[in-house]
């Protein structure tokens, strides 16, 4: 087991529902409303990929904690708190609340693996001492299919823009902040799309990668590989996905995440210039992770 530390570092709980349904998010106009086709399986991972219960190992003044998660419920997430060791400090995360009558994406019953809360409010919330990224302050945290893109090299922008037009993507809902006391970046955004057949199509056509990266995000000088200290295998139904730049680098230090969620997918993209420990980073995946279980 990896000894680095990955408390989650802040309680989920679940809201109280509201007596009327929630009106279903509108479709981004420019990707087309037409129905995406019946959902398909999930793609199956190599057994050292994916996890059936998520492992969460602590480690401070020279001991060891484990926690393991082997079965989720939305209102029992557990954390661990462990002081000075370099995580951030969370607001109290709360589930949204769903319209009434339907269930969370990975109930039974719920075929589609579908996320019925509003998109913006499954994203993570910023840290204590950050100060928001001005790019990604969109209505309701929606952003342009063009700045999710901006994400990636230029030479794959079109055919990724074309695939995601074409494949069911509804809208991204972003947020963004950098820390005041080291200048850590982090952006991290949701797709929705109409289907987890669809979302894992568009995942596993740009984004997957066993091994490394399959494509480059914004300053990683040459390569992002996989990273196999990362000691999270997400909550049950969901995949995280984690890489970090191989050396040498470049000035500034970027690690990066996928997570897949049933019709949701998941980008974080964590830099700084020097050095980014490890930490913080495990602890933005592991959050946003819960928060989309």
């Amino acid at each position: 087991m990896s000894d680095r530390t990955t408390d989650a570092g802040s309680p989920v709980e679940e809201a109280a529902a509201p007596a009327d349904p929630a009106p279903a998010p509108a479709p981004d106009p420019a990707l087309g409303t037409a129905p995406a086709p019946e959902p398909a399986a999930p793609r199956r991972r190599t057994a050292a990929l994916r996890w059936t219960a998520a492992v969460v190992v602590f480690g401070a003044l020279g001991t060891t904690v484990a926690y393991a998660v082997t079965e989720q419920e939305r209102t029992d997430i557990p954390t661990l708190a462990t002081k000075n060791d370099g995580r951030w400090t969370y607001p109290t995360l709360e589930k949204p609340a769903l319209p009434a009558g339907a269930t969370g994406p990975f109930a039974p019953g719920n075929a589609g693996r579908i996320h019925y809360a509003d998109l913006e409010r499954l994203l993570l919330p910023a840290p204590e001492g950050s100060r928001p990224d001005p790019t990604l302050d969109g209505k309701n945290s929606r952003v342009p299919v063009s700045r999710f893109l901006q994400e990636y090299e230029k030479s794959v922008r079109p055919t990724m823009a074309v695939h995601l037009g074409d494949n069911g993507l509804r809208h991204i809902a972003a947020r963004g902040w950098t820390m005041r006391d080291d200048g850590t970046a982090t952006r991290v955004y949701l797709l929705r799309f109409h289907s987890m057949a669809t979302a894992q199509d568009f995942f596993g056509t740009y984004l997957q990668g066993t091994t490394d990266a399959s494509q480059k995000v914004t300053d990683v000088e040459r390569l992002s590989s996989g990273d196999k200290a990362f000691p999270y295998g997400g909550a049950a139904g969901t995949e995280s996905y984690a890489y970090d730049e191989v050396a040498p680098r470049g000035p500034v230090h970027v690690r990066h995440a996928y997570i897949s969620a049933g019709d949701t997918l998941a980008l974080i993209i964590q830099s700084r210039k020097g050095s980014l420990p490890a930490v913080p980073f495990d602890q933005t995946v592991i959050l946003q992770n819960q928060l989309l279980g």
